[in-house]
């Protein structure tokens, strides 16, 4: 873990334990990286529920309930703000956590498309009924679209819980 992203590791695990707030993740494109950043943290339990790693649109609408019609071809799809809102929706409904990330992109080296290309990653945050969600598009190979997902999913945490 790169030290900027052990620093907001930290920073964010400050803010919800000062605020009592538990936290979860619901990860597609990352794999359940978020997760392992957060648990690195030492005392992470006393913060951090559980991550959901939902990689498969099946597994999304499963275990986060994520809307079936949103993977049908006049769907907005798996990478989207909607579906990155439904997971954090389903993060919270399915833990007993009250502020969730989710994220949901195309990582590559394939899988791209004119309208989404490799890179582009939807980011979705909750706390309660406050929720948002951000198109990112980052550039590098694999690895680099996944640690920028990484590293600005867990920036967006630290602001929401500010």
């Amino acid at each position: 873990m790169s030290d900027s992203i052990a620093v907001l590791v930290h920073q964010l695990a400050e803010r919800l334990l000062a605020k009592k707030l538990i936290m979860a993740t619901a990860e597609s494109c990352t794999g359940g990286w978020i997760a392992q950043c957060l648990t690195a943290e030492a005392g992470s339990s006393n913060w951090f529920d559980t991550g959901f790693v939902t990689y498969s649109n099946a597994a999304k609408q499963r275990l986060l309930a994520v809307p079936a019609a949103y993977f049908a071809l006049e769907g907005p799809g798996a990478v989207s703000e909607e579906t990155v809102l439904a997971m954090t929706q389903g993060a919270i409904a399915n833990s007993r956590a009250n502020v969730a990330v989710a994220v949901s992109g195309i990582a590559g080296p394939d899988g791209g498309s004119q309208e989404k290309p490799v890179g582009t990653v939807w980011i979705g945050w909750q706390w309660e009924d406050k929720a948002t969600a951000k198109c990112f598009h980052f550039s590098g190979d694999r690895e680099a679209v996944r640690l920028a997902t990484v590293a600005a999913a867990l920036q967006g945490s630290v602001t929401l819980v500010g």
